[in-house]
């Protein structure tokens, strides 16, 4: 089973070309200005200002393997014929699809590969 990767990928260092074009553009752009100490003041927390759902759904976590049944989140790729058979059973098809690969994993059973078209296995030339 391959899982995403989560670790964070640094974006290579600025140049001091680059870094000082960025600052420029900082400074004459009129919407990044820096807060004043008197204006930093004023601000209060999220929880404190934003609806409470909307508060709610913005620091909502992702389930723990323990709220979903120990299961884990992946991507994966499967043959369009074979996801539309199953969204088509209606809601519940992930549940049914997980299903469907635990008894094939318990019966070991496996689907055949597709027939490779000539271009495939067509030898390079010497």
């Amino acid at each position: 089973m391959t899982t995403r990767d989560t670790t964070r990928r640094r974006a290579p260092p600025l140049s001091d070309a680059e870094e000082a074009l960025l600052q420029a553009s900082i400074v004459n752009n009129p919407d990044s200005a820096e807060l004043t100490d008197a204006e930093l003041a004023h601000l209060r927390p999220a929880r404190d200002v934003l609806p409470p759902a909307v508060y709610a759904a913005l620091t909502r976590r992702s389930p723990s393997q323990d709220e979903t049944g120990g299961r884990v989140q992946l991507t994966l790729n499967v043959d369009p014929d074979v996801l539309a058979a199953y969204q088509a059973g209606g809601p519940g098809w992930q549940a049914r699809m997980n299903e469907a690969l635990a008894e094939g994993l318990a019966r070991g059973k496996r689907r055949p590969k597709a027939a490779k078209s000539a271009a495939d296995t067509s030898q390079p030339p010497d």
